[in-house]
């Protein structure tokens, strides 16, 4: 599944190319206060990971491929590996089921999962393997990393991937939404798929003090862990748009914007409210609530997990404004 044309050109174009897209997240800032990660990313090649992916056009999608026959094809298809932008790798009937995210939105996530040497991770999402890939090359012990996805399909070729980078962390196929129960505890979850609620069967892989990262509501919510029943932490300041997990309980359905605003960075904060607080108020209440606060960003915004009850926030878990989600 590797590159059509290998040799000495093609290492050296996507070492090139690599070392442009590190560039590219540095000045993103996105591991500014981890940047040992800088060494991973420019360590790990992307481009194993993706020898096809999609893109998107006016008839659908056209396939960019490592084996195509053109060689113009294949510079286009290894460059295209290494831009700072998410990469859809698996369709079904038309339908988006696996990406490869993009890397600066990754690196921002890696950052913030605070992983120390010695900690044991689960991923949730295993898409191409190469988050795991990042994941493993920074740990220095595959055995540290545990990644988990629903389809044999997308989970036999992360697999093939990883052993073509040099790495072997434990692939497992089944309900990311479960946990991967048998390889616990962890002291580090990421989930790189859309959810509308945390799972409770993740805190109870958890150890106390473990933290969480998954995207939630168009956000990325980081949350520490007391306990098997108790979770509680806050929103990053990025929107992270996601591919929801499939399994037990996928993400409920995103409700119908009504109302302004339409476009822009407003549009995406009122989007990222309405997915908050779907169980509260309506689009118009919480638009007229989102203006009377004065516009807050992501990281004013907060999750409580308490027992069997789960609760969204503004600025405190405690304060006037708490909106139930889903258990």
């Amino acid at each position: 599944m590797g590159a059509h044309v290998p040799g000495r050109e093609t290492e050296d174009l996507a070492a090139a190319a690599r070392e442009t897209l590190v560039r590219e997240i540095d000045a993103s800032g996105a591991w500014a206060a981890d940047p040992v990660w800088r060494e991973a990313f420019l360590a790990v090649p992307r481009h194993l990971f993706v020898p096809y992916y999609y893109i998107g056009s006016v008839g659908g999608y056209a396939r960019c491929w490592g084996e195509s026959a053109d060689p113009v094809a294949r510079e286009r298809w290894l460059i295209g590996a290494y831009a700072d932008s998410p990469l859809a790798t698996r369709l079904r009937d038309g339908e988006l089921l696996s990406s490869s995210s993009q890397p600066s939105l990754m690196a921002r996530m890696l950052t913030e999962l605070r992983v120390r040497d010695g900690d044991r991770v689960l991923e949730i999402g295993t898409g191409t393997g190469y988050n795991a890939a990042l994941l493993a090359h920074r740990l220095r012990d595959d055995s540290l990393v545990t990644t988990v996805d629903l389809e044999p399909e997308i989970t036999d070729a992360a697999r093939g991937h990883l052993a073509a980078a040099g790495h072997h962390p434990t692939v497992v196929t089944g309900d990311g939404f479960r946990g991967v129960p048998e390889h616990a505890p962890y002291d580090r979850i990421i989930a790189t798929c859309a959810l509308s609620t945390v799972p409770r069967a993740w805190l109870t892989q958890c150890r106390p003090g473990g933290r969480i990262l998954t995207p939630l509501a168009t956000g990325l919510i980081a949350l520490t862990v007391t306990d098997a029943d108790h979770a509680e932490g806050r929103f990053l300041d990025t929107p992270a748009y996601f591919v929801p997990l499939r399994g037990a309980a996928p993400p409920e359905r995103e409700p119908q914007l009504g109302g302004v605003p339409r476009r822009g960075r407003e549009h995406d904060l009122y989007r990222f409210l309405i997915a908050l607080t779907r169980s509260g108020p309506g689009p118009q209440e919480a638009y007229a609530l989102w203006e009377q606060e004065g516009r807050p960003e992501r990281e004013r915004y907060g999750i409580t997990l308490a027992g069997d009850q789960a609760w969204a926030w503004l600025d405190d878990p405690e304060g006037p404004y708490v909106w139930p989600l889903p258990g």
